[in-house]
């Protein structure tokens, strides 16, 4: 009875945990909360332990307070968000911080428009109107971003009608604790002195700027937190992305640390020469699947195995190549894509994205000299099946299937 009971709080804390690092902020409308109200304890000491993250857990509301490894990585974010939304999405906390518990999208955007009239914005470029069919999407991408997070909840509406003719409306709830836990840094913005904000770079680094003990045991300690931060939330982590100090400790240590967050997790260890990463077998801890279905998701894996089949000789290939391979790759494939993706200079835009999925999912680096693949794309260097005959019948050379 005690072995069950032990499996069954191991899997509820493997649960509990996976939630928490595909989603850091989790309301109490997701399945996984209450196990993470359950397991609270364990799982802040785990985390604390592991890869230095805080965790709180409320009445209402879970937050992981995750800080990147890397912060000049470009790849995260919201999704399609460029530095507009972003500025909307402050914004849109701000107005929210004041409101009533309920606010409609109407009064929301009336409240955005008299804080974006601000003159310092004006003066940085920024402007914003709400006359436009742009604008009011903006406004609702916003929305709908905080939606999926369990900031807003709506109560009655929809979002379209406001976007295509400004009349439509939406009613929504606004979860307090959920908003007050979005901005996951140990300091706030308010509070750094006007040399500490030059810069977007030096700004990131004040705002996550962590205390460590300055002797040996305080370095490894957080040469460790680094380790584990990029092992949980990186694809891949190459050695010859990390530090000396990084190098040097994980030589020594990557074994008995994937050993560690394999167990908690449920992630399976793949050690290369190259790097280590932590694979998920069910596929489920990614915002960034391949292969996938879509158009773009067939173009990505195409220019993937495109790519691969040049890595072993460390070629660089030109995006406009790169483009040319869509371009021909079209007439093959293009009666199973979508048929904007077929018309003629439609392969240099799913090039392009196809190639900032590789980049996000480290499996290509974009450099001055072009695109150049990294050791984990070989997993996609395929050749062409080919049938042979074999006993009077067609059968397929499975040796063909796989060149890594």
């Amino acid at each position: 009875m005690n072995d069950i009971f032990a499996r069954q709080q191991e899997q509820e804390r493997e649960q509990a945990l996976r939630a928490l690092l595909m989603r850091p902020l989790l309301t109490a409308a997701d399945p996984a909360f209450a196990l993470v109200r359950r397991h609270a304890e364990h799982l802040r000491a785990w985390l604390a332990r592991e890869a230095g993250w805080a965790l709180k857990v409320e009445r209402d509301c879970a937050r992981l307070y995750k800080t990147a490894a890397d912060l000049e990585d470009h790849t995260r974010g919201a999704p399609g968000f460029d530095r507009r939304r972003y500025v909307l999405l402050c914004l849109v906390c701000a107005v929210l911080e004041r409101a009533d518990p309920q606010i409609t999208l109407k009064t929301l955007g009336e409240r955005v428009l008299e804080l974006a009239a601000d003159p310092e914005l004006e003066a940085r470029g920024f402007a914003f109107r709400l006359t436009s069919m742009h604008e009011r999407r903006e406004l609702v991408d916003v929305c709908r971003y905080l939606l999926a997070l369990g900031v807003l909840a709506r109560v009655a509406g929809e979002e379209e009608g406001y976007v295509q003719q400004g009349g439509g409306d939406a009613l929504y709830d606004v979860a307090r604790r959920a908003l007050a836990a979005l901005l996951a840094c140990p300091r706030g913005p308010s509070t750094l002195a006007p040399d500490e904000v030059r810069d977007p770079p030096s700004r990131l680094a004040a705002l996550t700027d962590e205390y460590r003990a300055n002797d040996a045991e305080g370095r490894r300690t957080a040469i460790r937190h680094r380790l584990a931060r990029r092992l949980l939330d990186d694809p891949v982590v190459y050695h010859d992305e990390l530090s000396p100090e990084e190098r040097d400790y994980f030589a020594n240590q990557r074994g008995a640390m994937a050993q560690r967050l394999r167990a908690a997790t449920g992630l399976e260890a793949e050690l290369r020469a190259e790097g280590t990463a932590l694979i998920d077998p069910h596929g489920e801890l990614t915002d960034r699947a391949l292969p996938a279905e879509g158009t773009q998701a067939h173009v990505t894996l195409l220019v993937a195995q495109f790519l691969a089949a040049h890595a072993r000789e460390t070629r660089v290939s030109a995006e406009s190549e790169i483009a040319d391979f869509v371009r021909a790759a079209a007439r093959r494939y293009g009666r199973y894509w979508r048929k904007s993706a077929r018309e003629p200079g439609a392969e240099s835009e799913l090039a392009r994205a196809a190639l900032a999925q590789l980049a996000a999912l480290r499996l290509v680096r974009e450099t001055d000299r072009g695109v150049e693949a990294r050791p984990a794309l070989l997993r996609f260097a395929f050749r062409e099946a080919r049938t042979i005959a074999a006993s009077g019948s067609l059968a397929l050379d499975l040796q063909s299937a796989c060149a890594a």
